[in-house]
C-alpha cells in the first residue's frame, strides 16, 4: 500500500514538473523566436532608412509629371558594404513594377507586396527569407519599389540549437525531478507509515486491554448464572469483581478518550490561576491511603524560593494552568510511585521555584525508591501500552495496569489503572507547554522530573 502511494506521489512529482518546464520551454522558445525576428525586422528597417537617404536623384526632361530619376549605379554602390555586412540583399523595382536592380544571384519572381513590417516567403523550396519592402516616392512621384531580404536561417538555425538545448535540459531535469522526487516521497510517507504503525499497533493494544476486563466481567457473569443456588457471599464477591471491572473498563474507555480528544485538538483547556502547591498537597492527600496500605511513605517538600517578596504574582507556586488536567497528571506519576516500589520504600515530591535565562518556571519532582527502568526503555516509556519486558506480567509491566485475579480464600484483588498513565500525562504537559523527562537506575529508583512555565504575571 505505502508503495504504490509512493510511486503514485513521485509520479504527480514528475508530471508536474514536466508540465511546468514544458510550458517554460515553450515560452522561452517563443521569447527567443520572436527577439530574433523583432531583430531581424529592425535591421531591415534600418537598410531601407539608410538606402532611401542615400539616393541619388537626376532631373528628368519631363517635369510636370516625372521630374526625377534614381540614378542607380551611384545609389546602389554605396550601400553595397551595408548589404555584406549583414547579408542583406537588395531589389529595386521601377514603379511599373519591373526588376531594375539586385544583388540575388538568382533574381525571385516573387510579385511586389508592400509591406513595411517585415514578412516571411519562400525564395525557392528550401529556401526562406525575411522581407520588407517599402514604395520610394517624392511628393507624389514614385521612383520606385525597394525590396530588403534577410536570409530566414538567422532565425531558424539559433532556434533549432535551442530547441535542441531545451529538450535535453528539459529530459535531465525531468529524469533529476523523478529521481528527487522519489527520494522525497519516502521522506514524506515516512511519518505517514510511522503514524500508520502506531495507530495499528494502538488499536491492537486497545483491543486487547479491552477484552480482558469483558472477557472477565463475562466469565464472572456465567459462573453466577451457572449456579443458581450459589452461595449469597460468593454472589456478592462476584458481583464485587464484575463493579470494579467494570469501573476499569469505564477508566479505560475514559482514557481512550481523552488521547483521541488531544490527537485531535478537541481537548477544551480551562486555564486559570492554579495554586501547584495546593494541588500537590490535595493530590498526597489522597494517595496516602493507597501508600499506607503498602506501607510506603508518601512525602511532600515545597522550596521556598528566597526572596520570594520579589518574584512577580501574588504567590510564586501560583501559574495559569488546567487545574483538573495537572491534578490527573501528578495522581498518574504517584500512583507509579507506588505501584513500583516494594513495602518500606519511600516516594517523595518536592516542588522549586526556578529562575533561567530570564524565565521563570515551577519544578515538581517525583521520586521513588522502587525498582527502577532499564536504560533501554527510557525513549519509550511515555508511548501508548509500551511494554518494558514482554515476559513480565502485566501488573508489572504497566506503570498503571488493573489485574484481577482470585485469592487464595476466593477473594479478589484489583489494582486500578489504564495502563495509559504516562502517556496522558505526556499529553497533558504537551497542553500546558511544559516538559516531562525521566532518570532512573534499576533496583534504586525512578524520578520524574516535571517542568511548567510560569509567566511574570498570573491572572
Amino acid at each position: 500500500m505505502f508503495q504504490a502511494t509512493r510511486r503514485r506521489l513521485a509520479l504527480w512529482y514528475t508530471a508536474v514538473t514536466a508540465v511546468l518546464l514544458l510550458l517554460f520551454a515553450s515560452g522561452f522558445y517563443l521569447y527567443v523566436r520572436s527577439t530574433l525576428i523583432e531583430r531581424i525586422d529592425d535591421t531591415l528597417s534600418h537598410v531601407v532608412e539608410v538606402v532611401e537617404r542615400s539616393l541619388v536623384l537626376e532631373d528628368t526632361l519631363n517635369v510636370t509629371t516625372n521630374p526625377y530619376q534614381v540614378n542607380l549605379e551611384a545609389s546602389f554602390r554605396s550601400n553595397s558594404k551595408v548589404t555584406e555586412d549583414d547579408h542583406i540583399d537588395l531589389e529595386w523595382f521601377s514603379p511599373t513594377g519591373e526588376l531594375l536592380w539586385s544583388t540575388l544571384s538568382e533574381p525571385s519572381a516573387l510579385p511586389i507586396h508592400v509591406n513595411s513590417s517585415g514578412e516571411t516567403v519562400h525564395l525557392s523550396q528550401d529556401r526562406l527569407s525575411r522581407q520588407v519592402t517599402e514604395r520610394i516616392a517624392v511628393g507624389r512621384q514614385v521612383l520606385g519599389y525597394l525590396r530588403v531580404s534577410h536570409p530566414w536561417f538567422e532565425v531558424t538555425k539559433p532556434t533549432q540549437q535551442l530547441i535542441v538545448d531545451l529538450v535535453l535540459g528539459t529530459l535531465l531535469t525531468v529524469t533529476l525531478v523523478a529521481a528527487v522526487g522519489w527520494f522525497l516521497s519516502r521522506l514524506a510517507m515516512e511519518p505517514i507509515r510511522e503514524s500508520y504503525q502506531r495507530l495499528k499497533q494502538f488499536t491492537a493494544d486497545a483491543s486487547h486491554e479491552l477484552r480482558n476486563p469483558i472477557a472477565l466481567i463475562q466469565t464472572n457473569v456465567q459462573v453466577a448464572l451457572a449456579d443458581p443456588d450459589a452461595d449469597p457471599q460468593e454472589q456478592r464477591q462476584q458481583l464485587e469483581v464484575i463493579e470494579r471491572l467494570t469501573r476499569r473498563l469505564g477508566r479505560l474507555v475514559d482514557d481512550l478518550l481523552f488521547l483521541a480528544r488531544q490527537d485531535s485538538g478537541t481537548v477544551q483547556s480551562q486555564f486559570q490561576a492554579c495554586p501547584l502547591d495546593a494541588l500537590l498537597m490535595e493530590v498526597v492527600e489522597e494517595q496516602q491511603a493507597i501508600a499506607e496500605a503498602k506501607d510506603i511513605t508518601l512525602s511532600l517538600d515545597l522550596d521556598e524560593p528566597n526572596g520570594s517578596s520579589t518574584i512577580p504574582g501574588a504567590d510564586p507556586f501560583t501559574l495559569p494552568a488546567d487545574y483538573d488536567q495537572l491534578f490527573r497528571l501528578f495522581t498518574n506519576l504517584i500512583t507509579n510511585g507506588i505501584q513500583y516500589t516494594p513495602p518500606g520504600g519511600k516516594v517523595h515530591l518536592s516542588l522549586q521555584y526556578l529562575y533561567r535565562s530570564g524565565l521563570a518556571y515551577l519544578q515538581v519532582q517525583v521520586r521513588d525508591s522502587g525498582v527502577g527502568i532499564p536504560a533501554a526503555a527510557l525513549p519509550h516509556l511515555f508511548d501508548r501500552f509500551y511494554r518494558v519486558d514482554p515476559a513480565r506480567p502485566r501488573s508489572q509491566d504497566s506503570r498503571s495496569e488493573v489485574v484481577a485475579s482470585s485469592g487464595p480464600e476466593g477473594t479478589s484483588r484489583v489494582n486500578t489503572g489504564s495502563g495509559l498513565g504516562l502517556a496522558i500525562a505526556q499529553a497533558i504537559i504537551e497542553t500546558h507547554h511544559g516538559q516531562l523527562r525521566v532518570e532512573s537506575t534499576l533496583n534504586q529508583g525512578t524520578t520524574f522530573f516535571v517542568l511548567l512555565p510560569r509567566p511574570e504575571t498570573v491572572a
